[in-house]
C-alpha cells in the first residue's frame, strides 16, 4: 500500500509548495480542504495542517479537531496550522502589533528530532500577523526567534510507544471511534514559519525530519513506482474497453497516452488535429514522435476549417470558443469512425485537481481555457485520468523514465488555441505563416544557445502594429513582433526572463533578415501578476 502524507488545506498561498516539498522527499501526499473528511487508512503516515489567510481569533475561521487527529497519526501545523494547535489547546494567541513578514533567524531551545541537523541562527520565512505568546499546558518550547517568542514547538509525549492502526473515524474527528487506548497519541508539533519555502534555507530539512524520522516514511514513491502503480490500476479501471485521447503533443497529454497505451496497447486510439494555430511543422514532427512511442493515432489537417471559422473575429475570448467548439465538432466527429469507444482519456494534472476542490471553490474565471473538458458529458464516456495525482515537473519525470524523446519531455507549455491568441486581432493564414517563421527563429536560438530549459515557457506574439523600417535603400511598412520568455516553477505567477542582450539582438537581426513582413523585434519585460504570460 502507497504511504501517503494528507496535507490539510486552510487556504494558503503556499499550500502547494508544501506538498511540491514533500513530494521532492519521494514521499506520496495529497492536499484536501480542511473541512472534508477522510479515512484513517493504514497508508495513512501523517498530516500536515497548512498555513491560511485567516485568523484563528475570527469569528468563522477555519477548524479541525486536532487533537482527534494526534491520537491516530503525527500532525505538523504550519503558521496558521501551529497558531489552531496551540489555541485549540489552551494557548493564547492574539495579534501581533506588526506584521511578521520576512526573514527572520532560528534560535533553538532543544535538539528535538524536528530540528536535528538545524543550524543555530537558520534562516526561516516568517509570514503572520497573529503571534502565539504562550504555549498550553504539556507543550514544550522549540525554537524562537529574535521578534517572536515561540517559533517551534511540540506536544510532549509521556509514553513513546508509536504505531499506526486502522479507524474510521472521520477527517474532521465528528465520529467516537479511538485508538486503542494502549496506544499513547502520536507527537504533535507546530511551526510559526513556513518551512515549505524558498527563503527557509533549512526548511525541506525540517520536513525531512517530520517525514522520515517522525512519520516513519519510506521515501519510495518515485517515478518507476508511480508507473507500476499507474500502469496496474489503468488495467484495473480499463478493462477491456476502449479509450479514445485527444493529443496535442504537448508532455500531458503525451504522457498520459504513453501511460494508458503500456496498460492497454491499440485498445487506445489518439486523435490530433491540425487546428491550423500550431508553431511551424509541429503537426509532422508531433506525428513522427507518437508513431516512434507506438501510439495508435491519426492526424487530422483541419486547418482550412479553423481559418474559415475564425475569420472576422478579433475579439481573444471569441477566438478561443470558436477553436474550441470546432475542435470538439472535429473529434466527436473523428470518434464515431471508431468502434466500441467507452472512455476518454485525458492530461489533467494535480494543480487542476486542486483547484476545483479548493478551499474557496473554483476561482473565477480570468480567461476561458481550450480543453476537452465538454467532451466526457457530451459523448456518454468514462474519463481516465493517469496523471491526476502529478505536478508538471512530476509528469516530465515520469515522462523521461517512460523514455519518451526530449523534445516532447522538456516542451514549454503551449496553449490550447495556440498561435491565435499570440496573434493580436483578427488571425489568418498569412498571419499564422509570419508568426510561425519568427516563433521557429526564437524557439531554435533558445536551445542552441542552451536558453531553453532555463525559462518556464517562452514565444513570439505578433502585434496589430506596422511600422516604418527602412532595408538597403527601400522603405518598409511591416508587421512587430515581440518576444516573450518567462521563469517559472508552476505558471501561477511568472517573472521575465532575464535573456542576455546580445542573444536579443542575434535573434533579433535574424527574424528581421529572414521573415518578410516583420521589420521591428521588441521584448516583453512584464512579470506576472500584473500581467499574464500570454498577451490574450
Amino acid at each position: 500500500m502507497t504511504e501517503k502524507i494528507l496535507i490539510l488545506d486552510f487556504g494558503s498561498q503556499y499550500t502547494q509548495l508544501i506538498a511540491r516539498a514533500v513530494r521532492e522527499a519521494n514521499v506520496y501526499c495529497e492536499i484536501i480542504p480542511y473541512h472534508k473528511n477522510f479515512e484513517y487508512e493504514p497508508g495513512l503516515k501523517g498530516i500536515i495542517l497548512s498555513g491560511s489567510p485567516f485568523s484563528v481569533n475570527d469569528m468563522n475561521s477555519p477548524d479541525v479537531n486536532v487533537q482527534f487527529m494526534a491520537d491516530r497519526v503525527p500532525v505538523l501545523g504550519v503558521c496558521y496550522g501551529a497558531q489552531l494547535t496551540a489555541k485549540r489547546f489552551g494557548g493564547r494567541v492574539e495579534k501581533s502589533n506588526k506584521r511578521e513578514y520576512g526573514r527572520a533567524l532560528l534560535h533553538k531551545h532543544k535538539d528535538d528530532v524536528l530540528l536535528h541537523d538545524v543550524m543555530e541562527k537558520s534562516q526561516v520565512w516568517m509570514s503572520h500577523a497573529d503571534t502565539i505568546l504562550e504555549l498550553p499546558e504539556g507543550f514544550e518550547l522549540l525554537a524562537t526567534t529574535e521578534s517572536i517568542p515561540v517559533a517551534a514547538f511540540k506536544k510532549s509525549i509521556v509514553n513513546s510507544k508509536q504505531s499506526i492502526v486502522k479507524t474510521q473515524g472521520s477527517g474532521n474527528g465528528t465520529t467516537d471511534s479511538r485508538l486503542s487506548t494502549s496506544h499513547s497519541p502520536f507527537p504533535l508539533y507546530g511551526l510559526q514559519f513556513h518551512p515549505e519555502v524558498y527563503h527557509s534555507i533549512e526548511g525541506k530539512k525540517i520536513l525531512h525530519n517530520f517525514l522520515v524520522n517522525i512519520c516513519g516514511c519510506k521515501q519510495d514513491w518515485t517515478p518507476a513506482h508511480f508507473i507500476s502503480d499507474t500502469v496496474e490500476a489503468l488495467k484495473k479501471q480499463i478493462g477491456d474497453r476502449k479509450v479514445i485521447m485527444a493529443l496535442s503533443g504537448g508532455v500531458d497529454s503525451t504522457v498520459a497516452a504513453t501511460l494508458i497505451h503500456k496498460a492497454i496497447g491499440d485498445h487506445l486510439s489518439g486523435i490530433f488535429v491540425d487546428n491550423g494555430v500550431l508553431r511551424k511543422n509541429e503537426f509532422e514532427n508531433v506525428l513522427t514522435t507518437y508513431a516512434k512511442l507506438g501510439l495508435n493515432v491519426k492526424g487530422v489537417d483541419a486547418r482550412q476549417m479553423f481559418y474559415n471559422a475564425l475569420a472576422g473575429k478579433t475579439d481573444p475570448e471569441a477566438k478561443r470558443k470558436t477553436i474550441g467548439r470546432l475542435f470538439i465538432e472535429i473529434f466527436q466527429d473523428e470518434a464515431k469512425h471508431i468502434e466500441g469507444i467507452e472512455m476518454l482519456g485525458q492530461g489533467t494534472i494535480y494543480p487542476d485537481v486542486i483547484e476545483s476542490v479548493s478551499v474557496h471553490g473554483p476561482s473565477m474565471t480570468i480567461k476561458s481555457h481550450h480543453n476537452v473538458g465538454g467532451l466526457p458529458e457530451q459523448m456518454h464516456l468514462e474519463l481516465v485520468e493517469p496523471l491526476r495525482s502529478l505536478f508538471k515537473d512530476e509528469v516530465r519525470k515520469v515522462g523521461r523514465e517512460l523514455g519518451i524523446p526530449a523534445e516532447q519531455v522538456d516542451r514549454h507549455p503551449f496553449p490550447g488555441p495556440g498561435l491565435a491568441i499570440r496573434i493580436l486581432g483578427e488571425v489568418n493564414e498569412e498571419k499564422v505563416k509570419l508568426l510561425q517563421q519568427a516563433d521557429d527563429v526564437y524557439i531554435k536560438a533558445l536551445k542552441t544557445h542552451h536558453l531553453h530549459a532555463t525559462v518556464w515557457q517562452a514565444g513570439a506574439i505578433l502585434l496589430p502594429v506596422k511600422s516604418v523600417g527602412v532595408m538597403g535603400d527601400e522603405r518598409t511598412y511591416e508587421y512587430t513582433v515581440a518576444l516573450r520568455a518567462v521563469t517559472s516553477v508552476d505558471g501561477m505567477t511568472a517573472d521575465w526572463a532575464h535573456l542576455p542582450y546580445d542573444f536579443l539582438a542575434n535573434v533579433s537581426s535574424e527574424i528581421i533578415n529572414t521573415v518578410k513582413g516583420i521589420n521591428r523585434v521588441v521584448y516583453d519585460i512584464s512579470s506576472k501578476p500584473p500581467a499574464t504570460i500570454e498577451w490574450e
